[in-house]
């Protein structure tokens, strides 16, 4: 018997199965003049029971559409056999999107990146279909193909048409089509429960499809899950029927039990927190099913679409040594930043500290700054957060570790290549955590390093001002000391005792102050005292980067999924031989082991470890914190004395005017020359330290800039002020 099948330019193998369906199926062939691989649909007899302009509708829809985001067609063409026509369409390398959600390393749904290309994709098809007036009506994992470009990017699209058709978006239909998991509630009392009732079916019933499967991506589960699965049919339309506005899944966990209700989406699936709260209501509005509530495509492209302009920012919130996504508009600014991340953290605004690049994030943008202008960041290289009334630190809370499955001592091919793939979603969940693991680790080191960087530069400047300051106060005060030999000739004696006893009282506050700020400079920049603390503290930590606890999590699960594919191998045999017996046997022994092996490289070494590194991070943060709010308190200080000083400066200036007025008349009346020269002279010496003194504080005023960009000792608010 012949596995070789052909058309006219086409030739393909029966055994090579791509997919399988109601009325036909999918297998992979090559062009006969250019060996271009491709995907052939045949029919199979039922379809070809079909009336035959149901039978073309396929063939039209497919000649109806272009698009990047649905499986391209590349020819019509009539079996060599005369088995009727098949479709020629390119080949998607990367097989359904429900063979991905069926592997192990996905059973808790896709990556956040993934799921949004997956969203992405389907809802730009989907709205390519609309455009030309098409419903699908079979929408469901099976039916997007995941598709490797020459250069490597990854494109889903739609495929199978064979239930599509033409219609309005509110053009009603009565055939029915889909499958069971993934029907409108509708459909599903029609086609699968076989009641009648008098109701048509417009286009919107592929929003309900659409629903289930974002639903499926992101959990790896269906929303609604009778006991018992498919065969329990009237708890199935019980559940999507019953259930609230809102409510986007419902799980019955034993026979006949109650319903359990969500309006979230479960805890243990990939996407971030800042994600959830985006998606969560677009699924509730899909999976509605009063036709009063249901949404219509334009609603569902539109939401798509605000949801995918948005600006990610990732951050790094060190005192939970956790990672946090926030979701911009593309308009909103940094006021806008921080609520989100208050929302996400619960630290208050004005105790959020920001660095990026070894400097506060308020030196990076303005308080106008959109989101599409904020700095570029990734998990590896995000916006460091910190609480400055804080110093606790913390290990980001996890769900219990699923167990891995225990095998029978009997051998059976079924049952034991189930548990070798529950053993291989469970290492993949465990290498997850010990990746998440050794990324807390790099973030910890990092965020050390920044804050250490960070104040060094707060210090450094805060040296230079105070020397600046002095020479300025040095000046100011000489100045004093000649206009005192001109208040004891004038009536402005008593008042410039005044300015003088501020004076005094200023210098010894900027004393105190100057002297505090060299100890930090000695302590932090000359002996380095917060690097030293750190690397004595982590001193012979077994840190997940040094023991490349990464690599070793990937190499145990790929040894997983080979005893996974060679239990599988041997469940397609059915019958083994005793060597194949006690090679099976062996592989169970292998999945036991290096189950046991992940598990303990997560529990007993990495775990532990960065754990450790957290209580190394609280007791340096309690120095660190200490510092930096000393450095805040030292700057407001500084500028206090600053503000004074500029008072006391203008109190001279506008005394020594009112004085060189009364000199001005008594040297009119004055007939002795030499005492007018005199007097002149020591005027212009006067004005020669008011120059001295404006040039200081030019250069003082350059020093405040430095400091305000720095954002030390300033709330939120008064940071971004130009």
């Amino acid at each position: 018997m012949s596995f070789l099948r052909g058309s006219l330019n086409y030739v393909w193998c029966t055994t090579s199965v791509l997919g399988k369906g109601a009325t036909g199926s999918v297998f992979q062939g090559v062009n006969k003049i250019t060996g271009e691989s491709v995907a052939v649909k045949t029919f199979n007899p039922y379809s070809h029971m079909r009336p035959p302009d149901v039978q073309m509708r396929e063939f039209e829809a497919l000649k109806k559409v272009n698009h990047e985001n649905i499986v391209k067609l590349l020819a019509i063409e009539e079996d060599q056999e005369g088995r009727g026509k098949v479709i020629v369409m390119e080949l998607c390398t990367g097989g359904s999107l429900f063979n991905i959600l069926d592997d192990p390393e996905n059973s808790y749904g896709l990556s956040e990146k993934e799921f949004l290309l997956v969203l992405e994709h389907l809802c730009a098809g989907m709205k390519h279909l609309r455009d030309n007036k098409l419903v699908h009506r079979d929408l469901k994992p099976g039916n997007i193909m995941k598709f490797i470009s020459e250069d490597g990017q990854t494109i889903y699209k739609l495929t199978d048409f064979g239930a599509a058709r033409e219609l309005e978006d509110n053009q009603p239909f009565a055939s029915l089509y889909g499958t069971e998991e993934y029907l409108h509630p509708d459909l599903y009392e029609r086609a699968v429960l076989r009641k009648s009732i008098n109701r048509s079916f417009t286009a919107n019933v592929d929003l309900w499809s659409i629903g289930v499967t974002l639903f499926h991506v992101a959990t790896g589960n269906l929303p609604f899950r009778p006991f018992g699965g498919r065969k329990n049919r009237e708890t199935m339309h019980q559940i999507t029927t019953q259930k609230a506005s809102g409510v986007i899944s419902g799980t019955q966990l034993s026979e006949n039990g109650p319903i359990e209700w969500s309006t979230t989406l479960p805890q243990h699936c990939h996407l971030s927190e800042g994600l959830k709260t985006l998606v969560t209501p677009l699924l509730a509005g899909l999976l509605e099913e009063n036709r009063e509530k249901t949404w219509s495509f334009d609603r569902f492209f539109q939401e798509v679409t605000i949801i995918l302009r948005k600006r990610v920012v990732h951050v790094f919130f060190t005192n939970r040594t956790s990672s946090i996504e926030v979701f911009l508009e593309p308009e909103e600014q940094i006021e806008h930043f921080r609520e989100r991340i208050l929302v996400q953290t619960k630290v208050p605004l004005e105790k959020q500290i920001l660095l990026i690049n070894n400097e506060h994030l308020e030196k990076r943008i303005t308080m106008h700054t959109t989101a599409n202008g904020f700095p570029e960041t990734t998990t590896e290289t995000p916006i460091f957060l910190y609480s400055n009334d804080d110093n606790n630190v913390q290990l980001p809370q996890q769900l219990e570790l699923p167990k891995f499955p225990v095998f029978p001592s009997n051998v059976s091919v079924e049952n034991d290549a189930s548990l070798a793939k529950a053993a291989c979603s469970v290492g993949h969940e465990c290498k997850r955590r010990v990746d998440t693991f050794t990324t807390i680790d790099i973030l910890i080191k990092k965020a050390v390093h920044q804050f250490i960087e960070t104040l060094l530069t707060t210090i450094t400047l805060l040296v230079k001002k105070t020397k600046h300051f002095d020479k300025l106060l040095m000046t100011v005060m000489d100045y004093a000391d000649s206009v005192q030999s001109i208040a004891k000739m004038t009536k402005g004696d008593q008042e410039f005792k005044t300015i003088l006893h501020n004076l005094e009282n200023l210098k010894s506050d900027f004393d105190g102050a100057a002297d505090v700020i060299m100890q930090l400079h000695t302590n932090f920049i000359l002996e380095d005292q917060l690097n030293d603390q750190w690397t004595s503290q982590m001193h012979g930590k077994k840190c997940p980067c040094r023991t490349r606890a990464s690599p070793q999590a990937k190499y145990l699960v790929e040894r997983l999924r080979d005893s996974w594919q060679h239990l599988l191998r041997d469940r397609a045999t059915r019958t083994l031989t005793y060597n194949d017996e006690q090679f099976h046997a062996l592989e169970k022994i292998k999945v036991d082991r290096n189950g046991k092996r992940l598990k303990s490289l997560l529990l007993d070494d990495t775990k532990p470890a960065v754990a450790q590194m957290a209580e190394c991070l609280a007791d340096w943060y309690k120095l660190a914190q200490t510092v930096y709010l000393k450095s805040e308190i030292l700057e407001k200080d500084v500028r206090e004395c600053e503000r004074n000083l500029h008072g006391i400066r203008d109190d001279l200036y506008r005394l020594k005017t009112e004085m060189q007025k009364d000199l001005d008349a008594k040297m009119v009346n004055n007939s002795n020359q030499l005492s007018k020269i005199e007097q002149k002279n020591r005027l212009r010496f006067m004005q020669q330290q008011q120059q001295d003194v404006l040039a200081i504080m030019q250069q003082n005023n350059q020093l405040i800039s430095m400091l305000q960009e720095l954002g030390i000792g300033m709330s939120p608010h008064q940071k971004l002020k130009p």
